[in-house]
């Protein structure tokens, strides 16, 4: 899911794509005594001198909204920053005496908005952002999460419509980034590319954090464009100011095993699986590399052969335990899973076809494609492909599903949809 920043106040960080905590089937049994569990992090941290002091002044006053917000909002961005998914449980449990209000104060509200939309209850999520825009007409954080949850769902026109809210509150390179995150995906690649690069150029005084979601996006964008030495640099450098993004970890992750470079995707994810996104992409990339050494005549090590076995068990373990919960936040996660490592087609597939029916991103609509290509079910890919035509989606990973999938007398892409072009009016 597309990362936004947050900067409520001096933060910023990115948190669209929160994970929740990852559910374990049955408890980890160490196998000796020198093995290490969990590295808890040194109460002399200034970081965690700050979090005790504020969960000590919000102890005292449970109800002060002020004080609550200012602590969620901690929680999330360390649990951005350091790829820790329990920050985004203690940021709803500081927002607990709200959590059920029809209609908190707005700085509760918005934080709830973006906890919400992190288990994909959009339609609670968008509720929030709307109230708080209307409470809070020049609130650009709003307008920025209200834009890329926007995005995700496929609404292009309504997101177009708060990013240009967004442009007379924000500085520019927040504002060419909503934008650009919108007409990157309807047809205006190249150009988009372009603007975001430039503005990018521009602003040398932008904080790291916006600086490495606008370097990730571009990245992405070149990916996309079919331009992988391109996307490398831009990736490295976002991982120069964000080394523990999560969101960045993933999507970088993606484009290591596009290419078969699945050491380096191993590498890159090791020490974060307890990011379920994370996980299964640590566990792709040693199939991959499995699957190498298989090609090369050389038989897989038993290292590889048992860390590829605890690596699926353990996600199999966590998508029951979500299952148990009624949790279906990570359908595109599981479907990537049931296709890629399961080797299930069918199952993929009605995973994928539930996940394109809630959000509507590049990789919900590739996952797509990829299942109905192996389970041979064209009617399946029919929708998607339509979209793909409406929107002029431009891929270079995903045309060739595509063209695979299409009937052969497939008609001329329809026009995209009415995107209003902010660009020419905000050129830097």
């Amino acid at each position: 899911m597309t990362s936004i920043p947050l900067f409520l106040g001096a933060a910023l960080a990115a948190t669209l794509s929160l994970q929740a905590p990852p559910a374990r089937a049955t408890p980890h049994l160490p196998s000796a005594g020198t093995e290490v569990i969990e590295a808890l992090p040194r109460r002399s941290d200034p970081q965690q001198l700050e979090l005790r002091r504020l969960r000590l002044q919000l102890m005292a006053a449970p109800r002060n909204a002020e004080l609550a917000a200012a602590l969620a909002q901690r929680y999330i961005g360390i649990g951005r920053s350091e790829s820790d998914p329990r920050y985004f449980g203690y940021a709803q449990a500081a927002l607990a005496p709200w959590w059920k209000e029809a209609a908190p104060p707005a700085a509760i509200r918005l934080l709830r908005a973006t906890l919400l939309q992190n288990i994909h209850q959009f339609p609670a999520a968008m509720a929030d952002l709307d109230g708080v825009t209307a409470a809070e007409p020049s609130n650009a954080q709003a307008w920025l999460t209200r834009a890329t949850v926007q995005t995700v769902l496929g609404q292009y026109s309504a997101a177009t419509a708060s990013c240009a809210r967004l442009s007379t509150l924000a500085d520019q390179l927040s504002s060419i980034t909503c934008l650009t995150n919108v007409s990157g995906l309807t047809g205006r690649l190249l150009k988009s590319d372009m603007l975001l690069a430039t503005t990018l150029q521009r602003s040398t005084n932008a904080e790291p954090g916006m600086q490495a979601w606008s370097l990730t996006q571009l990245a992405e964008m070149a990916a996309r464009r079919g331009d992988a030495p391109l996307a490398e640099t831009r990736y490295q450098a976002a991982l120069k100011l964000a080394p523990r993004d999560s969101y960045l970890l993933g999507a970088y992750a993606d484009f290591l095993l596009d290419r078969q470079r699945a050491a380096d995707a191993a590498a890159l994810t090791k020490e974060h699986r307890r990011i379920d996104g994370l996980l299964l992409r640590h566990a792709l990339a040693l199939k991959q590399q499995q699957a190498q050494r298989q090609r090369q005549g050389q038989r897989p090590s038993s290292e590889l052969q048992e860390q590829l076995a605890a690596d699926t068990h353990e996600l199999q373990a966590r998508f029951d335990a979500a299952a148990l919960r009624g949790d279906s936040v990570h359908q595109r996660e599981q479907a990537r899973y049931e296709l890629h490592l399961s080797g299930n087609a069918k199952a993929a597939l009605a995973l994928a076809q539930r996940n394109w029916a809630v959000q509507k991103e590049p990789a919900d609509l590739r996952i797509l494609l990829e299942a109905a290509l192996q389970a041979g079910d064209r009617a399946a890919a029919a929708p998607a492909l339509a979209w793909m035509a409406q929107t002029a989606l431009e891929d270079a990973a995903i045309q060739p599903l595509a063209a695979q999938l299409r009937p052969a007398a497939a008609t001329t892409p329809a026009s995209r949809p009415d995107v209003p072009r902010l660009a020419a009016r905000m050129q830097p």
